[in-house]
């Protein structure tokens, strides 16, 4: 009789990961989870701080032996396939760098230094958090990347909208992200702070208290990357071409000066363009309405203390008040051309922090110092392998000969037996390293000491009082809307104790702020120790009394049949003269008039929504209009504080919309003449209609 079959033992892949090891046998309950007690290193070896990165001494360089920042960076970089783990929502335009010769006194890098020289660029802005499919709009932290293809080789600039991060050591970068991201068990929210993980690490860790204030802000919400900010973030040390150095903050400056959204706006333009920002950067390119930057430095002395009337220039959670180092502007940025690929351009640019040429080193901010071996080591994932220099859109312009060899996408064939140094076997044909005065990159010598700490300079401590600065350089109704905006994020926080620490944390920036937030959530407010000798920054606010440029915006001009279409012509031309764009809205689309006189209907009221414009006009012949679409077109438009003008008639359909004629930045005329147009235009220029807020901007307390 045939003995009995034994049933088979389960492969190791039909046993639960969780009870095996990688060799199948049983572990014991607590081996093997992500369960333990004590943070640990992949390999189980517990942690004693995770909050710095190694360093010679606390203001000392980032050591290379760190090896759980290298393991906790490395693991963050490759979190993400294919898309970028962070600023993975981008659009960037082509343009030209043009020096005016100003930085020559403090910096040999020809770019810079040189005035006249002019050199392509390439530009990439994003959003932080959301992923590619995420909206323009959201509120968020904004990139803004500029690769300079210099004669000397490229020079990344990879900032920021905002001049301030929310951490001090690069080491915490993964805590930060993994706390903004959506939450891991659902995935949502998409591109939002608003939910607790967030509010409960910015609450926890108060380093992030000054770029908190700073995401609530307007500056949280652009209004479009013509009117954004950049800056470098960090402080850099610059060398001019005796040896001497400086340290040195950028900024880019746009023409158009800085305006934002209001939030209502930002969420309809989510739902109804996402594609918002792009959007208005590629047609405003396409028409010719070019972006422009002017790029400005602020200058400091490069004492051993690094710092600047009392400011540590090593902590990214700072800045430097430009009425203490004025911002002098050294070049100016034009972006004049769209991508031709959004793949091979847009999505395949890489930017690294490290790419620098002689005049252009970086400083001990260990921010910086994580980010230096941070970028390098993400290109290897998302772009597939060690070779990306070699696409296209990252080639640089100067010539290469690097004895770098093979690898994934490798598409140079090398020629050559000998692809090492030194060698006896290229001759002539073999790189040879360059000397400085050959544009060899050879930094200043400094000497770096101090005892292997896992630590940060007392001066690191400070984490309010330059949010209470921010808050006290803002004008009324800018404190009303980070009063608004931290009221809607943390009435998105389920766990109350987040809610009470985070008004803890508020108590400590400003009591009225902490006050009239804890009202509209209707929470006790806590009693803090805000800083009381702060001198307030009117640069840190965007509200200025003086018109500026208005190229780039759109002005949507309501009309109907039998309108005054020889009136629209003239605002037309009067706009179109300063680079606006002039868009003719009407119940249905087609031509109005005929003959010599036609205006295109290039919108209908079903197909517009009031965040396309930044002004709204009724033109005469269009004021028996009555639509609620258009009544929900000029309420919104009035709320958001816009423009909103009316000629001939064209008052009635204000009026029939329920619109106060009266209120602030509402300009009537019986007809179009020079006078009108030149008010039309100044109001534009002024971004709202500022003195209207009071009026239909809510405050954030609770209803009476």
């Amino acid at each position: 009789m045939a003995a009995k079959k034994k049933t088979p033992a389960p492969s190791p892949a039909a046993l639960d990961p969780a009870e095996t090891s990688p060799v199948s046998k049983a572990l014991a309950p607590e081996q093997g989870l992500q369960n333990g007690a004590f943070l640990t290193t992949a390999e189980g070896l517990r942690l004693p701080d995770t909050d710095h990165s190694l360093k010679a001494g606390p203001r000392g360089p980032s050591l290379l032996e760190d090896f759980h920042l290298r393991e906790k960076i490395t693991h963050f970089d490759h979190e993400r396939i294919p898309e970028r783990v962070v600023h993975a929502r981008g659009a960037a335009a082509h343009g030209v760098f043009r020096a005016y010769g100003s930085a020559g006194s403090v910096t040999k890098a020809p770019f810079l230094a040189e005035q006249g020289r002019e050199t392509p660029v390439f530009v990439r802005f994003s959003t932080v958090l959301g992923s590619r499919g995420s909206a323009d709009t959201v509120r968020d932290v904004r990139g803004f990347a500029v690769k300079f293809y210099t004669a000397e080789g490229n020079v990344d600039l990879v900032g920021n909208n905002m001049p301030v991060f929310f951490i001090q050591d690069g080491i915490k970068f993964p805590d930060i992200i993994h706390a903004g991201k959506p939450h891991p068990d659902r995935e949502i929210p998409q591109a939002q702070s608003a939910h607790d993980s967030f509010w409960d690490f910015v609450s926890l860790h108060t380093e992030a208290t000054h770029h908190v204030m700073w995401a609530m802000s307007d500056r949280g919400i652009p209004r479009s990357y013509r009117t954004m900010e950049g800056f470098g973030v960090h402080t850099f040390r610059l060398v001019d071409a005796d040896g001497a150095t400086s340290l040195v903050k950028f900024h880019w400056k746009p023409v158009a000066g800085v305006h934002s959204l209001v939030w209502e706006e930002a969420q309809l333009a989510a739902g109804t363009d996402p594609d918002f920002h792009r959007r208005d950067m590629a047609d405003a390119i396409d028409a010719g309405a070019f972006l422009e930057y002017e790029l400005g430095i602020q200058v400091m002395p490069d004492s051993d203390e690094e710092t600047f009337e009392g400011i540590d220039l090593l902590d990214p959670t700072k800045i430097v008040p430009e009425e203490l180092a004025p911002v002098q502007p050294i070049g100016k940025l034009t972006l004049n051309r769209n991508p031709d690929n959004y793949f091979a351009e847009t999505e395949q640019v890489a930017f690294h922090t490290g790419h620098l040429v002689p005049g252009i080193e970086i400083t001990n901010d260990p921010l910086m110092q994580a980010r230096m071996f941070s970028y390098l080591d993400t290109q290897l994932t998302r772009l597939g392998g060690p070779n990306f220099a070699q696409l296209p859109i990252n080639r640089s312009h100067a010539p290469v000969n690097d004895n770098l060899r093979d690898g994934m996408h490798q598409s140079v064939i090398h020629r050559g037996v000998a692809p090492y140094l030194p060698n006896s076997l290229a001759g002539d044909e073999g790189p040879e390293p360059a000397t400085e005065p050959q544009g060899g990159y050879v930094q200043v010598p400094r000497l770096v000491h101090g005892e292997k700490v896992r630590a940060n300079p007392v001066s690191f401590d400070d984490h309010f009082s330059q949010a209470t600065l921010f808050y006290a350089s803002m004008s009324p109704v800018e404190k009303l809307h980070i009063v608004e905006a931290f009221t809607f994020e943390l009435g998105k926080v389920y766990e109350q104790p987040i809610r009470e620490r985070a008004l803890g944390v508020l108590a400590n920036v400003d009591a009225d702020l902490c006050e009239q937030i804890a009202a509209g959530l209707g929470m006790p407010a806590p009693v803090g120790k805000p800083a009381d000798n702060v001198q307030p920054s009117p640069a840190l606010s965007q509200i200025s009394p003086v018109p500026g440029p208005i190229a780039g915006r759109v002005i949507g001009i309501v009309a109907a049949p039998g309108a005054d279409l020889a009136g629209i012509g003239k605002v037309r031309k009067a706009f179109e003269a300063k680079g606006a764009f002039v868009r003719v809205i009407a119940p249905a689309g087609g031509t109005l008039g005929k003959g010599a006189r036609t205006e295109i209907i290039e919108r209908t009221l079903l197909t517009t929504r009031s965040v396309e414009y930044d002004a709204v006009l009724i033109a005469g012949g269009a004021g028996a209009l009555a639509d609620i679409k258009l009544t929900v077109l000029l309420q919104e438009a009035f709320r958001h504080a816009k423009a909103i003008g009316a000629w001939g008639d064209g008052e009635q359909a204000l009026i029939t919309a329920g619109i106060d004629t009266t209120a602030p930045g509402i300009l009537l005329s019986d007809g179009v003449s020079s006078a009108y147009t030149k008010d039309l235009i100044n109001a534009v220029g002024l971004h709202r209609a500022w003195d209207r807020a009071a009026l239909v901007m809510s405050s954030a307390g609770p209803a009476a």
